[in-house]
């Protein structure tokens, strides 16, 4: 279903992707998982066509992406934070996207509609909320919408990037529900979350980045079995732990290499959210306010993001 193949993206001297090869099954669960900073949204965004790469193929559904936004009427988007428009109200909003997807501009029945996939709307009891503007709507209750919109015109590829963030228990399940019965029903689904106990109910497979690299990719029943731990979130902490020693002499000889450790140095600050840090050539944990040292270089990050592109 989507296939990618030597995907390579630099952010001015951050190489937020490394040679990405990676092939989605279709007809299942991927959970796409890694540390923040690792190149999950700079991927997700690259297939979406949100972000363009410096080199390298994607495909979907056999359709080459190279510029040409055709692929995407297949395509279910829920991100983790919704932005619409804050004076619209659920209604409009709806009518808007169904009206850019090109399903006129008419009055759409959120009670009928036989085009449209409704389930989400009735089992989150929305229709009572339709004519509220979108910026009185709590957090979950945005979620909800963001999840409505994601499954409305039945799309052969989904993509939910942390969907149950904000959700109360019960509204949790029934997206859950929601997300199992696509995949009865054929649909490719890409998963990003950092809860576990959520991938572990809902993926079939485990597509864990690392520093922009693929460090690993199976399916979660191997990954359980293979590690002989007794859930997904201890069994990839083990499989890192495990890779990490195998790295370990990797590591050093970059470090070595680019001069890092070596000779005088000053200190460099990341990005408050500690994307920009690069694990493979410096040996510490992340953190939102963290320093890496580079020999005689101090680089301003926000000067080097100023071009306005995503980064991951």
């Amino acid at each position: 279903m989507i296939s990618i193949s030597n995907l390579e993206k630099h952010y001015g001297l951050l190489h937020a992707l490394k040679s990405i090869n990676v092939s989605i099954a279709p007809g299942k669960i991927t959970a796409v998982l890694g540390p923040n900073g690792a190149g999950k949204t700079t991927l997700i965004k690259s297939v979406l066509g949100l972000v363009k790469p410096d080199s390298g193929t994607i495909t979907v559904d056999g359709k080459k992406v190279n510029g040409d936004s055709g692929y995407r009427e297949i395509i279910g988007y829920m991100p983790q934070i919704a932005r619409y428009p804050e004076n619209l109200t659920l209604q409009e909003i709806v009518e808007m996207i169904c009206d850019i997807r090109g399903y006129g501009n008419a009055k759409i029945d959120l009670d009928s509609d036989k085009r449209l996939d409704l389930d989400l709307w009735k089992h989150f009891g929305l229709d009572k909320e339709k004519d509220k503007p979108f910026r009185t709507l709590s957090g979950g209750n945005r979620q909800k919408v963001s999840a409505v919109l994601a499954f409305l015109f039945r799309p052969k590829v989904l993509f939910l990037d942390e969907p149950s963030t904000g959700l109360d228990p019960v509204s949790s399940s029934v997206l859950k529900d929601k997300i199992l019965a696509e995949k009865e029903r054929g649909t490719t689904i890409i998963l990003t979350s950092h809860i576990m106990s959520e991938v572990q109910e809902l993926s079939d497979q485990v597509v864990y980045l690392l520093d922009g690299q693929i460090c690993f990719e199976k399916s979660v029943s191997n990954l359980i079995t293979e590690t002989g731990q007794s859930t997904l979130e201890r069994a990839i902490a083990r499989k890192i732990e495990g890779n990490g020693q195998r790295m370990s002499h990797d590591t050093a000889a970059a470090g070595a290499g680019s001069g890092i450790g070596s000779g005088s140095s000053e200190s460099m600050k990341v990005l408050e959210t500690g994307e920009a840090v690069s694990e493979s050539l410096v040996n510490e944990k992340q953190k939102k306010t963290e320093t890496i040292s580079v020999q005689n270089a101090v680089f301003d990050f926000k000067k080097l993001f100023s071009n306005g592109e995503g980064r991951s």
